[in-house]
């Protein structure tokens, strides 16, 4: 444990001048309290409390954002270690490579962690200073927090994954696009393609659920949805999540943090110095 938390801390230490730290804060600071002025509009047509509403359109800016965030952090990880030639260093110290990187996973996700609080926290003061029984969506909001951080963990994962695989920053980063591009915005587009053509079929009854829960991008959405009283404001999507058990999505969340590890620690053990 100490050895990770060594780790750890020249993690943070090298994204803190690196500016990732302020960077990430400020993405989510700035973006969250543009969806909370705009985002509450909404709150006296479905009838839910302001902060309900806002975490409704916190959800789908985390979808975005969070795995955006992590990717930038995380796409350089073992690339650039092989790149300035420091990989060879510190693989002579008494450390193993799964131990690397969950040190580098501690730090990159206290920096996500604190981003998306402070992110939330801006919004979740605006709302209770327009309207003080916003109260009522603090357990929505909580329910958010942790569900971005298991979603970032995610792709924090994913992006050292891909780190190891390219070897170089620039084609790491390029993958790291790619996988952002496809897992956020592709996707669901291509579902909702073969939705249409179905006609309301079997695809659409059976294979829509096991999809979009294939997709941590999507189990996201759809448990914050599904768990929040102002799912209706999310159209579409929140049919999708009254449809599916609750507890479906949230193992998906819960799994995909642990299988992108595995996947990260796998690739890089095939780095050689």
């Amino acid at each position: 444990m100490n050895r990770i938390l060594s780790t750890a801390t020249v993690e943070f230490r090298i994204a803190g001048r690196n500016r990732w730290v302020a960077i990430a804060v400020a993405l989510m600071v700035v973006f969250a309290l543009v969806l909370a002025a705009a985002g509450a509009a909404p709150t006296g047509d479905i009838g839910a409390d302001r902060l309900s509403v806002i975490v409704a359109s916190l959800t789908s800016l985390a979808v975005y954002l969070v795995p955006l965030i992590a990717l930038l952090i995380s796409f350089d990880a073992i690339a650039g270690e092989v790149e300035r030639g420091t990989l060879p260093l510190l693989l002579t110290y008494p450390v193993s490579r799964a131990q690397v990187l969950a040190g580098k996973l501690v730090a990159h996700l206290a920096i996500l962690t604190l981003a998306v609080c402070a992110g939330y926290g801006a919004a979740a003061g605006a709302a209770f200073w327009m309207d003080p029984a916003s109260v009522a969506g603090l357990p929505a909001l909580l329910r958010l927090v942790a569900s971005s951080v298991l979603l970032g963990a995610t792709f924090l994962g994913a992006g050292y994954a891909l780190s190891a695989l390219a070897r170089r920053p620039s084609g790491a980063a390029g993958l790291a696009v790619g996988l952002w591009l496809g897992a956020v915005v592709l996707y669901d587009l291509v579902l909702l393609a073969l939705i249409v053509s179905d006609g309301g079929g079997a695809l659409t009854t059976q294979a829509l659920p096991v999809a979009l829960l294939a997709n941590p991008a999507d189990a996201f959405r759809l448990f914050n949805l599904a768990a929040a009283e102002a799912s209706a404001a999310a159209g579409g999507m929140g049919g999708a999540a009254a449809a599916i058990p609750l507890w479906q999505s949230a193992l998906s969340i819960a799994l995909w943090p642990l299988l992108a590890l595995v996947l990260a620690i796998a690739a890089f053990r095939k780095v050689t110095p």
